[in-house]
């Protein structure tokens, strides 16, 4: 509540249920962003509330405005992000809010969407409504970071994920990396996915590991499963081309031999990138409607992806062991340093315990 004014203090307990309201849809309105909304008539009672559960679904304010009905009249709408003011899946929120003659518009944060972005708040004035803005704003805007980041962007808001000893491996010299961390931080890790629109691993880890990269069951809907390979070279037999629980996309680059292609079924998508860069990659993810994506390959791949500006997020689990080895086994290749000015400083650091292990979520 920094530098609010009277008029804006006094919506902020609405404005607080309402950004609740909308993370009950996290993980699943993207490329929408997380909206909720609340109604309240002339009287200043509750009579409506609602947020947006996915793309082609009702927007926020439609859902509390359907729930209100006519005791909207004179009374104030409450939402966290800007209305929108062009035809899309759905119609402009800002016809239905001056339609349902509500009085005053208390909003969050401005919609960075080039096609509303400050247009929906002039229609609105231009109607003769009242506008309050920039209610929480730093909050709305924090749950829809990822959204903001895709549209400014254009690529996907990037974390890279791995597991590793106390001493910094991730397996042993012989390849073996099950189970490093124990079922606490597994279970995080599924968590983590199930709020992610994709999630990316390397040829290398398809033939190493057979991931599965599903959220087990803890989002109806799972993320899409990308492999990015440089070769093709991909077993044919891997779990992952199973779509019937998930889809998979296998992206490659122009140098990979596209008749391997014949050795794998038909469930999985192909995707032929112009390049190996994981910038275009993430490019055409967020084509396909992708907020959030997360990494979960080898070392070779996530420093590319590093290097590209791919990552904007770290998620490291430690687990209190030692497994040594003359390799080292480590999350990432060499990034060519040669003084310590010039090397990546994290910041925005959260620790906490998962289990036997800890979990730290770094912003890179």
């Amino acid at each position: 509540m920094i530098n609010l004014s009277d008029n804006q203090k006094r919506w902020v307990p609405w404005m607080r249920r309402s950004i609740q309201l909308a993370q009950l849809a996290e993980g699943r309105t993207s490329p929408n962003p997380l909206v909720g909304s609340i109604v309240l008539d002339s009287n200043g009672r509750l009579v409506g509330e609602g947020f947006h559960t996915g793309a082609g679904n009702p927007h926020a304010e439609i859902e509390a405005l359907t729930q209100a009905g006519k005791k909207s009249v004179e009374g104030t709408i409450v939402v966290t992000l800007e209305p929108c003011c062009h035809q899309g899946l759905t119609p402009p929120c800002t016809e239905a809010i001056i339609k349902a003659g509500l009085k005053t518009v208390v909003i969050g944060m401005v919609d960075p969407d080039p096609r509303v972005s400050g247009n929906g708040i002039s229609r609105l004035k231009d109607s003769g409504l009242e506008v309050i803005e920039g209610v929480l704003s730093q909050e709305c805007e924090s749950i829809n970071r990822e959204f903001s980041f895709r549209v400014r962007h254009g690529r996907p808001w990037g974390i890279l994920k791995w597991a590793m000893s106390l001493d910094g491996r991730i397996s042993l010299p012989n390849g073996c990396s099950k189970w490093i961390t124990d079922i606490p931080a597994r279970h995080s890790v599924h968590r983590i996915r199930s709020k992610c629109d994709a999630v990316i691993v390397g040829g290398g880890t398809v033939r190493a590991d057979n991931p599965l990269l599903t959220s087990r069951g803890k989002s109806n809907s799972e993320p899409l499963r990308v492999v990015f390979s440089r070769t093709l070279n991909l077993p044919p037999s891997a779990k992952l081309w199973d779509t019937k629980i998930a889809r998979t996309i296998v992206a490659y680059g122009p140098e990979s031999d596209e008749s391997l292609l014949d050795n794998l079924p038909d469930g999985p998508e192909k995707l032929r990138l112009s390049s190996d860069s994981p910038l275009e990659l993430l490019s055409s993810l967020a084509k396909k409607g992708c907020n959030k994506i997360l990494w979960e390959c080898g070392p070779k791949l996530a420093t590319s992806a590093i290097e590209a500006n791919c990552v904007q997020e770290l998620v490291v689990f430690v687990a209190p062991k030692l497994l040594g080895g003359i390799s080292s086994m480590s999350p990432l290749n060499n990034f060519g340093f040669e003084e310590i000015k010039s090397t990546y400083k994290l910041q925005h650091s959260f620790l906490e315990r998962k289990g036997g292990d800890l979990s730290w979520r770094l912003l890179l």
